[in-house]
């Protein structure tokens, strides 16, 4: 069961490892905590039970190992700040074996004072929360300098806001170690919408046309996709807004680099803020496909015009640019040859 586990957690979410490396190195604690939990209730239970039980822990522990094992590594590339990575791991196992020695030291002394069920479990519970409780602490002291989705969403709209740039320090004083994949949030607060990066064209021209009840196949779409297309022609993705649902859908072309994913997040991060002011004002939000064609053209001038001066102010603050962290799944490129373009899929 572990290594099926194992299998399957790493190709599903192996690509979010990374990016999110706070949040799988809490997490794979947490999953180890409550394995842990499960092999001293198993004892308690009928045969059948307790091998489900058992099973249960099994996968916990491998999902642990995954995620434990790749965080620590993006959180150890980050730390080493001269290259130094193997002197970091070689001080980090002694570190690790020295407080386990320490561990094994306390523990002996502690189940002396242990005699009973109630006490097992209390000391149990105890020593666990407070297990979690530092590391959560830890993880929330980090300060990663790329530019993920929860955090390009506090810096960027920042910037569109009121025109500062947020430090990885300051910005790790408002991030969120578990937030919903894909939330759209204005100024770390409220949630604006939802944005997907790296989605097939396929998936866009589904929204912009609607597809047969009986066969599924899309009709001829209410605009056309090639004046979608001709907006973005100098950019290195596409962007289309659906406002009824708050769905920002990014198309990133061939060879886009770090600094142009950042640019079309910003940009769905507008269109969203846009919307919902719309939303809290009352204001008619029909679902026009010309108007989100407007929308998106002016959204598209207004960053741009500042988008070459913001850049230089988010790496002069400490943000690593080239360093692509948006993406948290497989997704798709197209290939664009003047005004048409053609669907690829890069694995």
């Amino acid at each position: 069961m572990g290594s099926i586990a194992t299998i399957l957690f790493a190709h599903k979410l192996g690509t979010a490892l990374e990016p999110e490396c706070k949040m799988y190195r809490l997490l794979a604690d947490v999953f180890n905590d409550i394995a842990m939990v499960l092999d001293c209730f198993s004892p308690a239970l009928p045969k059948v039970p307790r091998v489900i039980l058992l099973s249960a822990s099994s996968v916990l522990r491998a999902l642990c190992g995954v995620a434990a094992g790749s965080s620590k590594a993006s959180l150890s590339a980050h730390f080493a700040k001269w290259g130094n990575l193997g002197e970091l791991n070689a001080k980090d196992s002694s570190q690790e074996t020295i407080i386990s020695l320490l561990g094994m030291l306390a523990g002996s002394v502690v189940v002396s004072y242990v005699k009973s069920p109630i006490a097992t479990w209390s000391w149990l519970i105890l020593l666990l929360s407070i297990h979690l409780a530092m590391n959560h602490a830890a993880v929330r002291a980090v300060s990663m300098h790329t530019l993920n989705r929860q955090r390009a969403n506090i810096v960027l709209s920042t910037m569109l806001d009121q025109r500062k740039v947020l430090t990885p320090g300051e910005v790790s004083l408002q991030e969120r170690i578990f937030e919903r994949d894909g939330v759209l949030r204005w100024c770390g607060t409220r949630i604006i919408g939802k944005a997907v990066i790296g989605v097939s064209l396929k998936g866009v021209i589904g929204f912009l046309g609607q597809p047969h009840r009986v066969t599924s196949s899309v009709r001829s779409p209410s605009i056309s996709l090639e004046r979608l297309v001709s907006i973005f022609q100098e950019e290195e993705y596409l962007l289309w807004y659906e406002r009824s649902r708050h769905l920002a859908l990014i198309v990133v072309k061939s060879k886009a680099s770090p600094q142009s994913q950042l640019k079309a997040w910003s940009h769905a991060l507008l269109m969203a803020q846009l919307q919902a002011s719309e939303d809290r004002a009352g204001a008619n939000a029909k679902s026009m496909d010309e108007e989100t064609l407007r929308r998106l053209q002016e959204t598209l001038k207004q960053i741009s015009i500042r988008w070459g001066q913001s850049l230089v102010a988010l790496e002069a603050s400490g943000w690593d640019l080239n360093t692509a962290s948006l993406e948290t799944s497989s997704s798709s490129r197209i290939c664009q040859r003047r005004t048409t373009a053609s669907h690829g899929i890069d694995e």
